[in-house]
């Protein structure tokens, strides 16, 4: 990012589940010489976050955006995401924020016929100046139940041997990823504990997706970052014009 660039320096971040953080990323956004502020979904007031001028990020979470009579500040992040992509405020979803921005774009979101939690590569879309390119043969963590269709006006980004739709941008200041680029190589263990009750479920091994974390997840933070400097890069080329 350029000294000269005005784009605000403060990162605004919805969290529905502590585990299920920025990850990488945020060390990552350190380095390039921003600040985060992390909004707690269902506790805190999500005004500030989703009306903030500079990058909004909202991340996974094991609820789907449906559940909103069981959980109603899923609403209030509807409504509110409404407004914030009809201004074309910069956002990036993760997983059920890529839902949630799906959602609110008036596409449908829904179970799909399988859940999709493991390791593997995109199936990148060859798009002109495709930001998840640096993906291209690096597995990235899928851990979802969900799928969404894809938004109109959107451009499809990638997708899985399972599921078409993984990822889409809107414009150059949207993007939604139905996977999880942002998870780190020293913090997964969090994960395992907290979905146990869904891999036991699912009959997934908890030994072997460790094992995969170990073999992948220092490639995926390496590449995760080119994809977000490219993504940042854009923002600023935008605000700069």
């Amino acid at each position: 990012m350029s000294k000269q660039s005005v784009f605000p320096k403060t990162i605004y971040v919805v969290q529905h589940v502590a585990f299920e953080d920025l990850g990488s990323l945020e060390d990552l956004f350190y380095q390039l010489g921003y600040r985060v502020r992390y909004f707690e979904a269902g506790v805190d007031a999500l005004e500030p976050a989703f009306l903030h001028a500079g990058l909004t990020i909202i991340l996974g979470g094991p609820i789907g955006v449906y559940e909103t009579e069981e959980y109603p500040f899923l609403q209030i992040e509807i409504d509110l995401l409404k407004q914030r992509l009809a201004s074309d405020l910069p956002t990036i979803g993760i997983c059920l924020g890529a839902q949630l921005i799906a959602y609110a774009l008036n596409a449908k979101v829904y179970a799909g016929p399988q859940k999709e939690i493991g390791w593997s590569t995109l199936l990148l879309n060859k798009t002109e100046d495709n930001p998840l390119a640096p993906l291209a043969n690096t597995p990235v963590l899928h851990w979802h139940g969900d799928i969404f269709d894809l938004p109109a006006g959107a451009t499809l980004l990638a997708s899985s041997t399972l599921y078409k739709n993984q990822a889409f941008s809107l414009g150059k200041n949207i993007l939604a990823l139905q996977f999880h680029l942002e998870v780190a190589g020293d913090s997964f263990e969090p994960w395992l504990v907290g979905h146990t009750c869904e891999l036991k479920q699912a009959k997934l091994s908890v030994n072997q997706l460790r094992a995969d974390h170990e073999q992948y997840a220092n490639e995926l933070e390496q590449q995760c970052a080119l994809v977000i400097q490219k993504f940042l890069n854009g923002l600023e080329q935008t605000v700069n014009k």
